[in-house]
């Protein structure tokens, strides 16, 4: 009994120990029609070199995007055209911030550190599905860590190596 006690015990810290080194959201499910705020965690930097820069890329459906600036980063809004208008509180928008980046900053390989936006999630994402925010880490000497795979459709992001975050769309609240 306490040697399988013991072994769930350690499969568990096992498993911990491995989402921990995604980046990862904070904030796991949202509903859509509303403002979200998005929190990425950064856990590490790339093999023992510290992150110097951080690119999010936007989702299409994604709008009204503000970033949040950090002491000692230099923040840059990518702005683009949209696939389709989108409603924003009753003003067609048709284009905005398709990609973050923060750079120019220090995140050493044995710090951790959080990147935050404020959005508008679209009445035209589907609820029930899971919205993904592909990121990559920028280090010194060449190396990155690419956050950006995408499950298949019937494929788990927990079966991914290298996965892109992702927020669980919830039906829009009602009267919002």
């Amino acid at each position: 009994m306490l040697k399988r006690t013991l072994t769930a015990l350690a499969a568990l810290a096992l498993g911990a120990g491995t989402a921990f080194a995604h980046v990862s959201l904070q904030v796991k499910e949202t509903p859509v029609g509303a403002s979200y705020r998005a929190v990425f965690q950064v856990p590490h930097g790339c093999e023992g070199k510290p992150t110097n820069v951080v690119r999010v890329q936007i989702p299409e459906g994604v709008i009204a995007v503000k970033p949040q600036p950090k002491a000692g980063w230099t923040l840059e809004k990518v702005k683009g055209a949209y696939a389709k208008s989108y409603d924003y509180y009753g003003t067609p928008t048709s284009e905005g911030v398709k990609q973050i980046i923060w750079s120019g900053g220090s995140l050493g390989d044995d710090e951790y550190d959080e990147f935050v936006l404020r959005v508008y999630l679209t009445k035209d994402l589907e609820a029930g599905g899971t919205l993904y925010f592909p990121v990559v880490q920028e280090c010194p000497d060449g190396l990155a860590e690419r956050w950006i795979e995408l499950p298949a459709e019937g494929q788990s992001a927990d079966d991914l190596e290298m996965p892109a975050p992702g927020v669980k769309l919830l039906e829009a609240a009602g009267g919002h």
